[in-house]
């Protein structure tokens, strides 16, 4: 799972759009400033016959700073993206 939707930045944060840009997920901003200082990103690849899925997590962050639940409270009643 992704430590973003428990970083405090996730909303500001240039990396975690990126990765909503290749979840091809809705942006919790469309004007991210804040650049983490040397994220980690796990991209776990999988084919389903003709289909290839690619599944990019941020598993380390120097600049991860904990707020649990984050993510949900910017997006209130919506499944936790895994």
């Amino acid at each position: 799972m992704c430590i973003c939707v428990n970083c405090h930045y996730v909303d500001r944060c240039v990396t975690y759009h990126a990765v909503e840009t290749q979840h091809q997920q809705p942006h919790l901003t469309e004007t991210p400033n804040f650049d983490p200082n040397e994220p980690s990103i796990n991209v776990n690849i999988r084919t389903q016959e003709d289909v290839i899925e690619m599944e990019w997590d941020v598993v380390g962050c120097l600049s991860f700073k904990r707020e649990m639940g984050k993510w949900s409270n910017l997006r209130p009643g919506e499944l936790v993206p895994t």
